[in-house]
């Protein structure tokens, strides 16, 4: 099932929709309806299913569907090919996350024999890799009918570890406008690329006393929330004052942390302090803040019931926080559903040439898989 999932090409900007038609004809063969939720293009869907009762909260198990591109990457086998080699199975999506999703529908069959007093909800989604995008209408879609489950499992790649925590995400980009001139006239126009580095320069500041004062989280491999600026660009020719600007920054905010709070605060500046002095030279120019990307950080307490469900499916004892995102923050944030992330692979292997998922750490994924449906069935 993995294997022929992977065969599936759904990386970043294609349609993931032969894939959703293999895994809903797959389900219907075996008497299970299912729901999709398109994207605006419908080109794209989401895929919902509930195996038991209709009548009570159950459990989600969730995946995405969409994979990152292998362009520019040295792969020694076809990335939609995928293969075993030794003990590992090679291809695009294998950790991150085919595994997971490829190990719970092999299991379809046998949560369907089964006599389930608790409810498994099969969620699968399309453009998590751009920042869960997808899974927001899905959600979306099962809070309007009324669905409340009683907690979700992400299986992003963790080792089987459960997983308590996770940063959110805030990225902006940023157009500068100045007012172009020659050069040797500079001092009485505004240098959009100059702005553009005043403003830089007080993210950094940011990062520095985030860095420096916390909060601080330990689980946490780097222990704060973090700040960069990953992109710039500006200007035509050094002789002409830069009429323009762009850059784009992030934060990357532990999860009791407020991204959006830390990204006003960025803003104010702009517009406070940059603008004014800009707009003394130029009424023209300014500054404009659009948000790229926005997902919540995953924040569950570990005396959830789910985290201690988790542990027990697992079976073992430890926790952990991890620094990237997933769509378990939006499950918890949007629908107020306890989740966790546990699934096999390892994070390092994600988005790598030569993406792998070791054979054991299958194994121990559907180990999991076969604990949660015995605890359903009581």
């Amino acid at each position: 099932m993995i294997k022929k999932l992977v065969s599936f090409d759904t990386s970043t900007g294609k349609s993931n929709l032969p894939l959703i038609d293999y895994v809903d004809a797959y389900l219907g063969e075996l008497g299970m309806p299912t729901k999709r939720v398109y994207d605006e293009t419908k080109t794209k869907a989401n895929l919902f299913a509930t195996i038991g009762p209709q009548d009570k909260p159950g459990y989600i198990l969730s995946g995405h569907t969409d994979v990152v591109p292998v362009a520019g990457q040295d792969w020694t086998s076809d990335p939609f090919k995928p293969e075993i080699r030794g003990d590992k199975l090679f291809g695009r999506g294998t950790c991150d996350m085919k595994g997971f999703v490829g190990a719970v529908l092999s299991k379809v069959p046998a949560m369907l024999a089964a006599e389930l007093q608790t409810p498994l909800h099969l969620a699968f989604s399309y453009d998590e890799e751009i920042g869960c995008v997808g899974v927001r209408g899905l959600i979306d879609d099962m809070m309007a009918s009324g669905l409340k489950p009683k907690g979700c499992f992400v299986g992003e790649p963790t080792m089987m570890q459960v997983v308590v925590g996770h940063k959110g995400k805030n990225s902006m980009i940023v157009d500068v406008t100045g007012s172009p001139a020659h050069s040797s006239l500079a001092p009485h126009y505004v240098n959009a690329i100059e702005i553009a580095a005043e403003l830089i320069v007080k993210i950094c500041e940011i990062g520095k006393r985030l860095a420096g004062g916390g909060p601080f989280d330990e689980l946490y491999d780097v222990p704060f929330t973090t700040c960069q600026t990953g992109i710039i660009s500006g200007g035509t020719q050094l002789n002409i004052v830069p009429g323009a600007c762009r850059f784009e920054f992030e934060f990357r905010p532990i999860g009791t942390d407020d991204g959006k709070a830390l990204v006003a605060e960025v803003e104010a500046f702009a517009h406070d302090l940059l603008v004014p002095k800009m707009q003394a030279l130029a009424p023209e120019t300014g500054i404009t803040f659009t948000v790229q990307n926005s997902y919540p950080g995953l924040e569950t307490s570990v005396e959830e019931p789910m985290v201690a469900l988790g542990k027990a499916l697992a079976k073992r004892n430890d926790h952990a926080k991890v620094s990237y995102g997933t769509e378990a923050g939006l499950f918890h944030r949007m629908a107020s559903v306890p989740s966790i992330v546990c699934g096999p692979g390892a994070i390092a292997q994600a988005h790598q040439a030569d993406e792998f998922i070791a054979l054991e750490q299958v194994a121990k994924c559907e180990d999991f898989l076969d604990e949660l449906l015995r605890h359903v069935e009581l």
